[in-house]
């Protein structure tokens, strides 16, 4: 391979800087976009007359193309997988930018379900080509790749109300550019990237593992998810109905203002959606504490083992969400902090595990990761949401951290992890 085509910046244990870079990159844009949804549920909530249920249900929809995720995989497995990922930034792109022109609920459903099929293009492809260009590093890239993700969904809560306030909803589709932009980007650089292709252990030998990795996962994810709907998809109703806390306004504004987000023009659109920027905002404090964790815990797990840093974070962030509920005033953002670095930053571990024990199928097993995550989260939204509206988004939230707590013992039940081989 020539100096060009290997770009000659590889680290002695195969880690390949530059090409995890960019494909995290368009995970950033992508991921941008992708998550508008939660900080404009009360937006479309009034505008479309929702309940909480069928609130729910707008999120669980996205989740529904993860059934193709095995499928997905598998052709990536078998093909470059380039193109997955080079047009989804503006496919997602585009949907999500025109929700605010969705005239009913059954149209913005649909909408979604097709947003969903464009997330999971791109997401069931995408770390095992980071995986492929990781080398013995596999938790230091999905570490830069999970908190590109993260910054995306850190910043698209804030980027959707700025584009709401400056458009309205109805004329925030012009923002969807950006998408394409990229997406033009990714097709010139990403030329040469693809998931590697190998002659392995088929499907059928490799059952025993699947099995091994996949009931306690099952459980985990099951006994996780509701906690992380909870504080994710709901966590800007939730600060809405709770009412935004003057302190949590002032303070939030001043800091955008201060770099240079806000000016004196628009401060007066803004002042008139405080409680959407409140909202909008505690998700984002959320989201940038899991981008740090992310880039750290990543790593830290190459060193101390997956196994160990799930198990701390198992057991630090119920405990978290519980002291959430019971607090009010500037202690909520710190909260905020600390619970988003607890339990967002072990996303990168969960994919590190299925890449060393799948190594001959990579997209395939991340496929298969996909469609359990969405098997576990469809129903926990529709839950949470139901939980919301009978008895109070703060018992939905106190049930789901409660159940979070019985990930520990199964994370014990998780097969040794191999040792990882260099690329």
């Amino acid at each position: 391979m020539s100096p060009k085509n290997d770009l000659n910046h590889n680290e002695k244990n195969g880690f390949q800087p530059e090409r995890v870079f960019m494909i995290s990159g368009g995970h950033f844009i992508h991921d941008t976009f992708s998550a508008f949804l939660a900080p404009l549920l009360p937006l479309l909530i009034e505008k479309l007359s929702l309940t909480l249920t069928m609130a729910g249900s707008l999120s669980a929809s996205m989740q529904f193309a993860a059934l193709l995720n095995p499928l997905i995989g598998r052709l990536a497995d078998k093909s470059s997988a380039r193109y997955f990922v080079v047009f989804a930034p503006a496919a997602t792109a585009t949907l999500m930018a025109s929700m605010g022109l969705a005239p009913n609920y059954y149209s913005l459903l649909f909408l979604l379900i097709i947003a969903g099929i464009s997330v999971a293009a791109f997401h069931a492809p995408s770390p095992a080509m980071i995986a492929r260009v990781s080398g013995q590093r596999i938790g230091k890239g999905m570490g830069w790749y999970m908190a590109a993700g993260e910054m995306g969904r850190t910043v698209g809560p804030i980027f959707a109300i700025w584009a709401v306030t400056t458009w309205t909803l109805d004329g925030m589709y012009r923002i969807a550019v950006l998408g394409w932009l990229t997406t033009l980007i990714l097709f010139w650089r990403l030329k040469d990237i693809s998931v590697e292709k190998k002659k392995g252990i088929s499907i059928r030998e490799a059952l025993p593992t699947l099995k091994a990795v996949f009931i306690p996962l099952t459980l985990i994810l099951t006994f996780r998810i509701f906690m992380h709907v909870s504080t994710t998809t709901f966590l800007p109703v939730f600060m809405t109905l709770k009412g935004a806390d003057l302190w949590m306004a002032e303070n939030i504004l001043g800091f955008l203002q201060g770099i240079g987000i806000l000016n004196e023009g628009n401060m007066a659109s803004i002042m008139e959606n405080i409680d959407l920027w409140v909202s909008g905002s505690a998700l984002s404090i959320l989201e940038i504490a899991g981008v740090v964790g992310a880039l750290s815990v990543g790593s830290i797990s190459d060193r101390v083992g997956r196994k160990t840093v799930l198990l701390i974070s198992a057991s630090i962030s119920p405990l978290l969400v519980i002291i959430f509920l019971n607090v009010n005033g500037w202690v909520l953002i710190p909260l905020l902090l600390l619970l988003g670095f607890a339990s967002l930053s072990v996303g990168p571990v969960f994919l590190a595990l299925i890449q060393d024990h799948f190594p001959e199928h990579r997209a395939a097993a991340n496929g298969a990761y996909m469609f359990l995550a969405f098997v576990t989260r469809f129903p926990a939204t529709i839950l949470v949401g139901l939980v919301g509206d009978y008895f109070g988004l703060e018992t939905a939230f106190l049930w789901s951290a409660l159940a979070a707590f019985l990930v520990v013992p199964v994370i014990f039940m998780l097969p040794p992890e191999p040792k990882i081989q260099a690329l």
